[in-house]
């Protein structure tokens, strides 16, 4: 009967007829609420011990993604090395000690803005190992027609907690103070760990390495060198992450700033983004094919920093969640296409060396963007933040899109080489 049920669903939503792809996305499914809770009350938070200094925001996000580009690529060797369960198992309890840390600093009224910056370090440290974990899971769980459909399920999760996350958070700070913010994200993470422990791992065969682990990281590195549908898909990662995702500086900027927000309407406006990143989520988890994955990566890519110019210019709040809504949903497009098409081009016994590469660009690079978000902000306004970073974004990724394409008509086979 079971089997007969997710069977059904399985044919809209490929990647839920596999019961270990099932348990881990039912337990990431409320732990990311809880993530979206945390955030939300961190930034807030920080605004109130800083004086609303967005640079020192901006610092905080640095310290919390610094630590991936310190260990991604040691991360990515050792994560290999092992089952991903029993990775994310260690991980996902260390992320639910740091969070009832924070809480307790907070609610026994001790913490200061050096103790956020210090467990901001051990979060994006443990993170470090707990995405190319992640990421490299899927893979293990699925098969490549249903990979796209997984890392899509797991998109929009993040984005309904990104859209439930921020109202709960406001009523949450509103009315039992921001502890209960950083308590509830601890228990979020209970139902992931057990969802991991009920997973049955036994037809995993992991290849035992004798070498170093960094000797594989220099293996890994040679192996993406050789890939360019991988290494400029990384680029491009990197790219827009450093200069185009910087939105958890820039919106509670915005709202406490520039738009005058309390926290309540401060919460409703990071809805928008989420909102626009999960109705994209929707439509790649019903999907299979892989044909159109590097044409919507491009959709994505342009169309995020495009919106990010226009946001320069909007003074009507609803014009600018609006053009939020957009840029939440060409960010997912260009995320989900790059995951996609990096996953489907890389070979087993690299994907987890690979998927630290995708997590050094994904948020690796961001202590950098985060500092010059938060600089930017802070010394012309968020509004030319939106300004300069679209027109960077726009400017680069038409430069890589140019050497994309070049390469790619040279591998076109002549019509004198065509069979």
């Amino acid at each position: 009967m079971g089997e007969g049920f997710w069977g059904r669903i399985g044919r809209t939503f490929p990647a839920l007829k596999y019961r270990n792809f099932r348990l881990f996305w039912f337990g990431q499914m409320i732990s990311l609420v809880g993530t979206w809770i945390q955030n939300v009350g961190q930034g807030w938070l920080v605004l109130e011990l800083t004086n609303n200094s967005a640079f020192k925001l901006g610092l905080v996000t640095m310290l919390q993604t610094l630590p991936i580009l310190l260990f991604s690529l040691y991360a990515g060797a050792v994560v290999e090395r092992h089952p991903k369960r029993n990775v994310l198992l260690v991980t996902q309890s260390l992320l639910t000690v740091l969070a009832a840390v924070l809480a307790t600093l907070v609610y026994t009224g001790v913490v200061q803005y050096w103790h956020v910056l210090l467990l901001a370090f051990l979060l994006g440290s443990t993170n470090a190992f707990d995405m190319p974990a992640r990421q490299s899971l899927y893979a293990e769980v699925v098969d490549n027609e249903a990979l796209t459909s997984a890392i899509s399920l797991n998109s929009m999760i993040f984005n309904l907690g990104r859209i439930l996350g921020p109202g709960l958070a406001a009523l949450l700070i509103g009315v039992l103070g921001i502890a209960t913010c950083f308590y509830l994200n601890a228990l979020s993470f209970l139902p992931v760990i057990i969802g991991l422990y009920l997973m049955d791992i036994s037809h995993l065969k992991l290849e035992r390495r004798n070498g170093k682990t960094w000797e594989g990281v220099t293996e890994g590195l040679r192996y993406v060198r050789q890939r360019p549908s991988i290494y400029l898909a990384l680029i491009m990662v990197g790219i827009m992450s450093m200069l185009c995702m910087n939105f958890n500086v820039w919106i509670p900027t915005m709202a406490k700033v520039d738009l005058k927000m309390n926290v309540t309407d401060y919460g409703v406006l990071m809805t928008y983004l989420g909102l626009g990143a999960f109705a994209v989520s929707i439509y790649l988890s019903m999907t299979r094919t892989r044909s159109a994955a590097v044409r919507m990566f491009w959709v994505g890519a342009f169309g995020l920093a495009s919106f990010l110019v226009l946001l320069h210019f909007p003074r009507a709040l609803w014009v600018i969640s609006v053009l939020l809504f957009l840029a939440g949903a060409s960010m997912q497009l260009f995320n989900t296409m790059a995951n996609t098409t990096i996953q489907l081009e890389s070979d087993d016994r690299f994907r987890g060396r690979v998927m630290s590469l995708f997590s050094l660009a994904f948020l690796g690079v961001t202590p950098l963007g985060s500092l010059y978000a938060g600089w930017v902000a802070q010394q012309f306004g968020v509004r030319a933040a939106f300004l300069v970073s679209g027109l960077l974004g726009l400017f680069i990724a038409g430069a890589v899109y140019v050497f994309w394409t070049s390469l790619a008509n040279r591998e076109q086979p002549t019509p004198d080489e065509a069979p």
